[in-house]
């Protein structure tokens, strides 16, 4: 509830305005309601007693007529201006919550976003901030104005009629649902997240079995995969039964205290009217303020429903949110013509070094490549050089600085790593291009490929405008690989990290491609994780990384 309640204030913050308006229109909303069913109580039977006294000729009906078509215009003006104000504020405020919560996750560490699977991430982080959104419309601003308004009904009432009639209407529309919403939260709680992680289950299983259909077909793994789907469908629609019937009890529960309360005032009117405290007319203004104001408390049931959801949420969220708000937002002095420098760092696996110390420098126009068997750790000196990964031990300046201290958007801005998989979206060659320079020019787009050695090959398929499909479909490996490195090449970086950049081409166009690289940014600082001849030539010097 912690993280529910830091999100929510997070989020009011962003739309503090807006969401201030919304709740005023809220509570004027219930306010309205409340006076208008109050008023036609005592407008009726303020009528019928004039007529039973024989006065009825003198009592004047256009006054409270009016106001009553006043209340009830005036209450559906002000429902209208509540929902867009509301709404229009909390989609807002989600918006900005995906773009916090992805920046959050971009904050993570690297081995760790390796091992995020697009599908349920994206299941994930659409369902936790859709459920979030309800947190304001369902949760909060209908307790609030709900209790603005039971508060303020009560003190008219008991000003207005009596202050027992008042104490009941507080008493009993305050007190009694606020317990059993805390109390069914508890039987809530265990169906919600059930119904929840089911629901992400199913989602992510029918991707995975749209996406891999072929290969289930070809294993023979179709049936199963299929039976698991449903029968993580089924559990969520068990859950959301359990669920269904607590909401059920809910209901029943509120209107119970509806009736409760009404009949208290009743009760309590009925004697004042013998007593001769108040008069009949003024007796119904209480009952029909306890009727009206059961749409207050309504909120409750489902709110109760889904406050196990949003909680959840909540838990996800929060870290990422945290992780985003707490980022640097210094700007450190950068030299790029200081490179990069390495001493002694290591890194260090459940408590044990993955490899040797290793120091190294690189400057602007030199190519450092670094040596070792598979696995020996020279991806993860690249992920340390860059900020991905922090050394356990030893020190890494990157431009003179801490990259971890360094703003992710001022690292990129600077340096470029080419991981060993070509990350690459659906979409033209020109678009997957132009990730890495939005206003990049056709010309420049080509320079770029013929850097690379990939320009005659593309030209003979339909240059820039070929059409690829996901991570880089239509393309084999090779170019994939020299596709990225293109993309590489359009950011001018002042260091760039290669990790086996010519893997999957023959030893000539490895050559060739190196090459280009070299011509292509010839004021660029190169950290290579080598494996061949091709990427080994190039280098000024070679850095061996052996186990510990």
């Amino acid at each position: 509830m912690r993280d529910l309640l830091w999100i929510i204030i997070a989020i009011s913050r962003v739309e503090r305005v807006a969401l201030t308006r919304g709740l005023a229109l809220s509570v004027i909303v219930l306010a309205m309601g409340v006076a208008l069913l109050a008023l036609s109580g005592w407008f009726i039977m303020a009528t019928a007693a004039a007529g039973i006294a024989g006065i009825g000729i003198l009592f004047n009906v256009f006054a409270p007529s009016a106001m009553v078509r006043f209340l009830a215009l005036g209450r559906t003006a002000a429902r209208y201006g509540e929902r867009v104000l509301t709404h229009d504020a909390t989609l807002r405020a989600v918006s900005g919550l995906r773009v916090g919560l992805l920046r959050g996750l971009l904050t993570r560490p690297h081995r760790a976003q390796e091992q995020l699977r697009a599908a349920s991430e994206l299941n994930r982080i659409t369902a936790d901030t859709e459920a979030l959104d309800g947190a304001l419309l369902r949760l909060v601003l209908p307790a609030l104005a709900g209790g603005i308004t039971i508060v303020g009904a009560s003190l008219f009432v008991s000003w207005l009629v009596s202050p027992g009639v008042g104490l009941i209407l507080g008493i009993g529309y305050l007190g009694l649902p606020t317990a059993i919403f805390l109390v069914g939260q508890q039987f809530a709680k265990r169906p919600a997240r059930l119904a929840e992680a089911a629901l992400q289950v199913g989602r992510s299983r029918v991707v995975d079995l749209v996406s891999g259909r072929d290969d289930l077909v070809v294993f023979g793994q179709l049936p199963a995969t299929v039976h698991r789907t449903r029968d993580a469908f089924g559990r969520a629609a068990g859950a959301r039964a359990r669920l269904d019937r607590i909401d059920r009890v809910t209901g029943m529960l509120l209107d119970l205290v509806s009736a409760f309360v009404t009949v208290g005032c009743l009760m309590a009117g009925i004697a004042l009217v013998q007593e001769g405290a108040i008069s009949v007319a003024t007796a119904a203004i209480g009952v029909f303020a306890a009727l009206a104001l059961a749409e207050a408390v309504a909120p409750v049931r489902r709110a109760l429903a889904e406050v196990g959801r949003m909680t959840q949420a909540a838990r996800r969220i929060a870290p990422a949110m945290r992780r985003d708000e707490h980022q640097s937002t210094t700007h450190p002095d950068l030299a790029a013509d200081r490179g990069l420098v390495m001493r002694d760092v290591t890194f260090e696996v459940s408590g044990r070094p993955l490899f040797e110390p290793v120091s190294l420098s690189v400057r602007p126009g030199e190519t450092v490549v670094l040596q070792g068997a598979s696995g020996s750790g020279k991806s993860t000196l690249l992920l340390m050089a860059i900020g991905g990964l922090a050394a356990t031990r030893g020190e890494v300046r990157l431009f003179g600085a801490d990259p971890l201290q360094i703003p992710v958007d001022l690292v990129t801005e600077k340096a470029v790593l080419v991981t060993q998989r070509a990350a690459l979206i659906s979409g033209t060659v020109a678009a997957n291009l132009r990730l890495a320079a939005p206003a990049a020019s056709d010309d420049a787009l080509w320079a770029a490929l013929e850097a690379v050695c990939l320009a005659d090959t593309l030209r003979a398929r339909g240059g820039l405008g070929l059409l690829l499909g996901a991570r880089g479909a239509g393309l084999s490996g090779g170019e994939a690989r020299r596709l990225v490195l293109a993309r590489a090449v359009l950011r001018r970086p002042a260091l760039l990290l290669l990790d086996e950049p010519t893997e999957g081409l023959d030893e000539a166009t490895a050559h060739r491609v190196m090459s280009g690289l070299k011509q292509a940014c010839p004021d660029a600082a190169f950290l290579v994780a080598a494996h061949r001849a091709a990427e080994r030539d190039q280098a000024d010097r070679v850095v061996m990384v052996g186990p510990a």
